[in-house]
């Protein structure tokens, strides 16, 4: 190999450093290289909904997973933990490659889904869960997900309810208290915190 080739090779990096200083390779991930602290991090720095929500904060990712789960809970009472533990994890990969909207995810035709399945299947073996998912816990997160996205579009991104129930389905139906705690952009230091906390309180 040439000096000029391999300079080349060098350049094209598929990995990112993380601050607990691991370097997750984005294409072939290694449950090894990946820690809780780093993806709660990321998480309360990416925003939901390209940032297009009110608040004097971002709509973290970190705080929608934790509505999720709180859905989750909300609609299956005697949820096993582990499940808990999925939702919470349901949008992980995205602390190292961002919160791309439904319609861009559609545009790059699956590729960002395969990097997407990668990282998550990692993330899991990491925290001991399966890589893929059993069908129906697959299907309670993702109605978990269509609920929270239902409160967060109402209430943050502009959209009607008429527009909101058409795109994500219906009103979770959560308590007021839990609406307006879980529905008001926290900081990222809190999101982070938060996000800490109950990964604790389901990974034992």
């Amino acid at each position: 190999m040439t000096a000029k080739k391999a300079t080349r090779n060098e350049e094209i990096r598929a990995w990112q450093r993380m601050l607990s200083g691991r370097r997750l390779d984005l294409l072939d991930p290694s449950p090894l290289d990946i820690e809780i602290g780093d993806i709660a991090h990321g998480l309360a720095r990416v925003a939901r909904w390209n940032g297009q929500t009110l608040g004097a904060h971002i709509f973290s990712v970190a705080q929608h997973t934790l509505l999720v789960e709180t859905v989750l809970r909300h609609e299956m009472p005697r949820v096993d933990q582990r499940v808990r533990l999925a939702a919470l994890l349901h949008d992980a990969p995205e602390y190292v490659i961002g919160d791309m909207i439904s319609p861009f995810k559609a545009v790059l035709d699956g590729h960002y889904k395969a990097v997407e399945k990668r990282l998550l299947g990692a993330i899991h073996i990491r925290f001991g869960l399966p890589p893929v998912l059993p069908d129906d816990i697959t299907q309670a997160i993702k109605a978990a997900d269509r609920g929270a996205a239902y409160l967060e579009a109402t209430e943050l991104a502009g959209f009607s309810a008429s527009e909101a129930r058409r795109l994500f389905g219906k009103d979770p139906g959560l308590s007021d208290s839990v609406r307006r705690d879980y529905l008001t952009p926290w900081t990222a230091a809190r999101a982070e915190k938060q996000f800490l906390e109950r990964f604790g309180a389901v990974f034992a």
